[in-house]
């Protein structure tokens, strides 16, 4: 997301901090860079002007002008100025209520179903909660088998009756909940264009039935300016508390990112990273802007690690590494661990100065961790504690059962053991950075 602005304001952020101070002709030709760069980006030329004007005005400010880096100060106005354009603070979802009750709205074929199995997945995992699905979409052909299917992949109820219509399904599945436990209730409802007043007019009953503490419109970020007039429908009909935008990962501008809270003074409460289950992040303004100009965004790298990664399970491979027993059978337990956090790539790009150092365009291919997966497979519980026994009549029956090649073989264990002296000159003291 925002890759291709992302590296323009880089470029000009590089040019800027050769300047020795900021002067009405240099900025002027800075503007005209950042202007373009936005509009590429597909950002409302409204918010795009008002952006221009205030990146101007605090550049040739006086203290800038006195400033003895002026280069980085022009940087810092861009960045906190991008982050109030993407909403200034966090809107974090309602979650304290008993039970809090969310309804998700949208067009058809938005992602609202796929949406609503990934908030309940991050609400139980990130918040504890214990949340039920409630399936009001009683006009799409398998919306409601849609829903069952995912609740059955992770293992959360669904709310669904027959011959019943939505507002009805709605007050019924509220019953329901503070009878059974439940402390999240998150409705599903049918897709449907702004301007249809009837399947309006049953959103706001749905909503003065159960009084809802977050109605959020699910849109896809790929629909460009257009999501700004459905978000304003929406809006005027139903007083919208947030939006969640989809596909976000598959659209490099992220134009209606920067264009959302200030011409529709909504929040971005979430944006879908992924199709996987788990392919949903809180929006987060100030991190944001750091990617986008290029400072990483360490607290979200964190927090990724923290939440996929065992920690008991991290502290005694730690120890092994330490102690110098690393051996195959743990390499091949990080690797599992790895795998959860997704992309590789996407994680590289949240380092700081990670395109000054040529890895945020890095490609890593999950075949490869595959391969060296299977290789481990292969091998018998004595040769990953003990690599060192495996020689050639070894090596071509560990080829053959993994389908690769001895050379493969050769290489994992050749690296393996490269790695392992790496780890002895950390253990003692003698391992020196080349920078």
């Amino acid at each position: 997301m925002f890759e291709n602005l992302s590296d323009r304001l880089q470029n000009i952020a590089h040019k800027i901090k050769g300047y020795g101070k900021i002067t009405e002709d240099n900025i002027s030709d800075m503007m005209r860079e950042i202007r373009l760069s936005l509009l590429e980006a597909d950002v409302n030329y409204k918010v795009v002007k008002e952006f221009t004007n205030k990146v101007k005005e605090k550049a040739l400010g006086e203290e800038v002008s006195k400033s003895l880096n002026p280069g980085d100060l022009f940087v810092k106005i861009v960045r906190d100025e991008l982050q109030e354009l993407l909403g200034g603070d966090s809107a974090p979802l309602v979650i304290d209520k008993n039970p809090t009750v969310t309804i998700l709205v949208g067009l058809q074929g938005s992602g609202k179903t796929t949406t609503i199995g990934k908030l309940a997945n991050f609400l139980r995992k990130k918040h504890s909660k214990k949340p039920l699905l409630v399936a009001c979409d009683i006009y799409r052909p398998a919306a409601i088998d849609q829903l069952k299917q995912i609740g059955k992949e992770l293992n959360i109820e669904v709310y669904s009756e027959d011959g019943m219509n939505p507002v009805k399904i709605a007050e019924n599945a509220l019953v329901y909940a503070k009878n059974n436990n439940f402390d999240y209730v998150l409705v599903d409802t049918a897709g449907r264009l702004h301007i249809d007043s009837e399947l309006m007019n049953e959103l706001k009953e749905i909503c003065d039935t159960v009084n809802p503490h977050e109605v959020i419109l699910v849109i896809d970020a790929m629909m460009g300016q257009d999501a700004i007039n459905v978000i304003t429908g929406f809006n005027e009909a139903i007083n919208l508390t947030g939006v969640i935008l989809t596909k976000l990962d598959g659209d490099t501008r992220g134009g209606v990112a920067l264009s959302v809270r200030y011409l529709t003074n909504i929040p971005i409460k979430f944006v879908g990273v992924s199709e996987k289950m788990d392919g949903i992040t809180e929006f987060h303004p100030d991190r944001m802007a750091n990617r986008i100009i290029g400072m990483g965004d360490v607290i979200s790298l964190v927090e990724k690690v923290q939440d996929e990664i065992d920690e008991k399970e991290a502290m005694k491979t730690a120890k092994k590494m330490a102690k110098g027993t690393f051996d195959l059978e743990d390499f091949l337990n990080q690797l599992k661990q790895i795998k959860k956090l997704g992309p590789l790539e996407n994680l590289l790009k949240m380092i700081p100065g990670a395109k000054k150092m040529g890895i945020d365009s890095a490609k890593i291919d999950p075949k490869q961790m595959a391969h060296v997966e299977a290789i481990i497979l292969s091998m018998t519980p004595e040769e990953r504690h003990n690599p060192d026994i495996i020689k050639a009549s070894r090596k071509q029956r560990i080829a053959k059962g993994c389908g690769l090649t001895v050379t493969d073989v050769n290489r994992l264990l050749n690296q393996f053991e490269e790695m392992k002296k790496l780890m002895k000159m950390m253990k003692n003291g003698n391992f020196k950075l080349p920078f």
